[in-house]
């Protein structure tokens, strides 16, 4: 008797055993959130308080310029520290879609300092060139892109051919997408001074594809295949692999067409969980960041060029993404879209998201653009100086600042100063949280927490400071936004 009820209680320990294992298998959060070779777990906030940031290209120093519509200016942004002003692009006419768009930086920018911006004005859509130093002197690389308040693209790159690449919307004329004699609805190629290259699918024409209703991103493979996010009307948004003389279908087809004129799509959504702009492409995968879905896709990508099964991250958490990048640190950076006038800000909006690679390791990635020169930058753009430190008192202040909040949690970011007459190599803050609030991701710096005491430390790359320069450090924590009432920096 005894055998077979021990013999019953096994089995029972089995199925609820295997029960369990279902469960957990199938619970979402037992599965990791590694994507694309990204750990999305571990993203961090690597700055804040932009506004509309539309395009990101990056320096050779790390650092990235992001365009800002409304405003015309040109931010340099260095992860942990605020957003800087670099240069203000006249010209620019902002009105709904339209205003300072795309930015790229030159393949050869140590030599030549050029930065390309599309950007629309009172007459028309055009890219010009110029030097951050000088942005009122700008080449017209080309003219007369038909504007419009919706519709007008704006996405540039430079391609892994050295070619620079612009995607052109309708501008609302859907005619344009078709006619070939037309810059509206295409994706342009063309030689970085504006000529037209050799190898152009239309002889003495910029267009490489057309048929497009509003591509508002463009990206590369490890292969050199060239992708595209395309906005739909009402129905479908699109990702397509775009060839040379390719025509996409617009205004005839929406999303798949049974037409064999117009190439198909490789991947479909509706409007309502896309609407997308930015892409960018790394470890087999394209990431799409989502306007109205509030969302980024990540959509594996076969050696055929076809598309795996898409996977949305970030879903709800950020609201509007514009703009994604494999940066040179090979992170995956993010910007968000909620001052556009069609999200709900937070009160730390606009913000740039960086997203490690998983295992702590950098990824092989090709990222768009790809920028192989000497990591040097001309004194105009650098906001602060590497000093030799000096002789005399070595001292900082530190200043704490709520960037925002939430329910049941907020972010911070630590100010610091070099207070004294020297010099410094490093520096470290010290402060206990009065609510027993506990930091959940920081960047800009490293941090130790026992109990509510917290330091914080420099990160490698800001911890050397000039007399009056400043470093900043970033982070979220769980609990109420209390300033601390005591905070001690410490310099060497």
């Amino acid at each position: 008797m005894r055998k077979r009820f021990i013999s019953a209680l096994a089995v029972v320990i089995s199925a609820v055993a295997a029960a369990v294992a279902l469960v957990v298998a199938n619970s979402p959060a037992a599965v990791a959130q590694v994507t694309g070779g990204f750990d999305f777990t571990r993203a961090q906030v690597a700055t804040t308080g932009l506004q509309v940031p539309w395009g990101m290209a990056f320096l050779p120093d790390g650092s990235a310029l992001v365009s800002e519509r409304n405003t015309a200016r040109i931010m340099q942004v260095r992860p942990g520290s605020s957003p800087v002003a670099v240069a203000t692009v006249p010209g620019v006419s902002p009105n709904g879609e339209s205003g300072l768009l795309g930015i790229a930086v030159s393949p050869t920018y140590a030599q030549d300092q050029w930065v390309y911006a599309y950007f629309t004005t009172s007459s028309d859509n055009r890219v010009v060139r110029f030097r951050l130093n000088a942005p009122q002197t700008q080449q017209v690389i080309l003219s007369g892109i038909p504007r419009a308040s919706f519709h007008d693209g704006g996405r540039i790159a430079f391609g892994p051919d050295g070619m620079l690449y612009v995607s052109a919307g309708d501008a609302g004329t859907t005619a344009n997408a078709q006619n070939l004699n037309s810059l509206g609805g295409k994706i342009l190629r063309m030689l970085p001074d504006g000529g037209v290259p050799s190898g152009n699918p239309f002889s003495g024409s910029r267009v490489y594809s057309y048929g497009h209703r509003n591509v508002q991103g463009l990206a590369w493979d490890q292969q050199g295949r060239l992708f595209a996010t395309e906005f739909g009307q009402n129905t479908w948004d699109e990702i397509n692999l775009i060839v040379a003389g390719g025509n996409y279908g617009w205004p005839t087809c929406e999303g798949m067409c049974t037409n064999s004129s117009f190439r198909n799509p490789i991947v479909v959504w509706t409007t309502a969980e896309a609407s997308p702009s930015g892409l960018a492409y790394a470890n087999g995968t394209l990431f799409a960041a989502a306007l109205r879905g509030t969302r980024l896709w990540a959509v594996p990508v076969t050696s055929g060029g076809t598309a795996g099964t898409p996977v949305a991250e970030f879903q709800g958490v950020y609201g509007r993404l514009r703009t994604v990048a494999v940066g040179p640190d090979g992170w995956l950076w993010v910007a968000t879209s909620n001052r556009d006038g069609r999200g709900t800000p937070a009160s730390s909006d606009d913000r740039i998201i960086r997203v490690p690679p998983a295992g702590g390791s950098t990824p092989t990635v090709t990222a768009s653009p790809t920028i192989s020169v000497t990591p040097t930058v001309t004194p105009t753009v650098t906001p602060t100086v590497t000093p030799t430190p000096t002789g005399g008192p070595r001292a900082c202040t530190a200043t704490y600042r709520i960037t925002g909040q939430w329910s049941g949690g907020f972010q911070a970011e630590i100010a610091v100063r070099n207070s004294g007459t020297a010099g410094i190599t490093s520096w470290s803050v010290t402060f206990a949280f009065p609510g027993g609030q506990q930091i959940t991701s920081l960047w800009g710096g490293r941090h130790t927490q026992s109990g509510a005491n917290v330091t914080i430390r420099n990160a490698e790359w800001n911890g050397t400071l000039a007399q009056n320069a400043t470093a900043t450090a970033g982070f979220t924590a769980n609990g109420t936004n209390t300033v601390p009432s005591s905070i001690t920096c410490t310099a060497t």
